[in-house]
């Protein structure tokens, strides 16, 4: 069964619970298309914005977007209610100066307009719209002014800006093929990583784009010529990478070093059968260390949703168990490794679950049980791509170790 967390402080106390057994097995999911989490966090981390439902005499909760506040000495939540209310699939992405982007479906258009609280009541500029059948929103850019959003075609996606330009909404470019998820590569919110698949079928390979240079787009992940190889988290402080990949033959978790020439990962203690475990932070600070980085991972099962706490130096996956009414998903770690876990629930309507990444210890008089985290599984014969042309900016220069071949 998952154990205690070493560090376990709740900044709002809430009703205690037992930790869930160990959860019985359930086919693995693979990664879904660009989906925010339900709550989202700015790209500094200080705010965080979420759908919620206020309740009503007729039992259908009517939905307003609400932000967190979340670098005071409390979490606090501030509702922002418009004239009517929000639908179910409209996304939100809050910004650094704490007002919250809002992307809503309006017949064929998609419209974008930006929420501040403003005395009792709520403000609201409108950015513009944008008319095309599907458009999602990217994570938050880490320059916590800009927002960016992905619409899909059947040949080529197009990648626009919705907010931090100098107008409305704002059509970068057409990337060739399908491109979905959506990773961060540096601090400046100039180096956007994609999955992208072939516009007449392929293996899906994730490409880097240089918004400064004309969104130009270059290859940086290639693990095996046939292989699905998705980027899922990146730290441009360390260059560690978390990636998803089939060429060890199944759908696996796997890490490597952005510029070092060293193959990717798979460690077999991330590898849980039948059960899903996707990677949402990354400890930051950790200059030149990728392996010192404390990992955290949402784990699925059968009998619900738990944590999973991992260095790439520890070959030992740490599993506790999630506050309750955590935000699935969604946290963040500060630079000192201490990870905090937005959660509502009952009476608590705003609160975050603080974690500590557990110590590796060895049991006395045998040999360790850990899984070992650094064989690489020996792939096919290719010619590895690395960022190319795109270089990051502000990061040194990785030393040698466990990366992208």
């Amino acid at each position: 069964m998952p154990e205690a967390p070493a560090l376990a402080v709740r900044v709002r106390p809430a009703a205690d619970r037992a930790a869930p057994t160990r959860p019985a097995a359930r086919p693995a999911v693979r990664p879904a298309e660009t989906v925010l989490p339900p709550f989202v966090l700015a790209g500094n981390g200080a705010y965080g914005a979420r759908l919620a439902v206020a309740a009503t005499e007729g039992g259908e909760g009517a939905r307003f977007v609400e932000r967190w506040t979340l670098d005071g000495p409390e979490p606090y939540a501030v509702p922002l209610p418009t004239g009517q209310p929000e639908e179910a699939e409209a996304q939100v992405l809050p910004l650094a100066d704490g007002r919250v982007l809002v992307r809503r479906r309006v017949a064929e258009r998609h419209t974008f307009s930006l929420l501040y609280p403003t005395g009792p009541g709520t403000g609201e500029v409108l950015l513009g719209a944008v008319e095309r059948d599907a458009l999602t929103l990217l994570p938050p850019s880490p320059d916590g002014v800009s927002a960016y959003a992905l619409s899909a075609g059947a040949y080529s996606t197009g990648l626009w800006r919705v907010a931090g330009g100098p107008g409305g909404p704002e059509h970068l470019v057409d990337l060739p093929g399908r491109c979905s998820g959506g990773v961060w590569l540096d601090r400046a919110g100039r180096l956007l990583a994609l999955d992208r698949e072939p516009a007449g079928g392929g293996p899906v390979k994730t490409v880097a784009v240089d918004l400064e240079r004309g969104a130009g787009m270059t290859p940086l992940l290639q693990i095996a010529p046939e292989s699905d190889d998705r980027l899922l988290l990146a730290d441009p402080d360390s260059g560690l990478l978390l990636i998803r990949s089939d060429a060890p033959g199944q759908d696996r978790l796997g890490w490597g070093v952005l510029g070092s020439s060293l193959p990717v990962r798979f460690p077999e203690c991330l590898r849980l059968p039948e059960c899903a475990v996707t990677p949402f932070a990354v400890q930051p600070g950790q200059s030149l260390m990728p392996e010192s980085c404390a990992v955290a991972l949402r784990i699925d099962g059968a009998e619900g949703t738990w944590i999973g706490l991992w260095r790439p130096s520890g070959r030992r996956l740490h599993q506790v168990a999630a506050p309750a009414g955590w935000l699935g998903g969604s946290g963040v770690w500060s630079p000192d490794g201490v990870l905090k876990l937005p959660y509502a629930e009952g009476g608590t309507g705003c609160a975050v679950a603080l974690l500590g990444m557990p110590e590796e210890t060895e049991p006395e008089g045998r040999e360790s049980e850990r899984q070992p985290s650094g064989a690489p599984v020996p792939l096919p014969a290719c010619t590895p791509v690395p960022l190319g042309q795109a270089p990051l900016v502000g990061r040194p220069s990785p030393e040698p170790g466990p990366g992208l071949t």
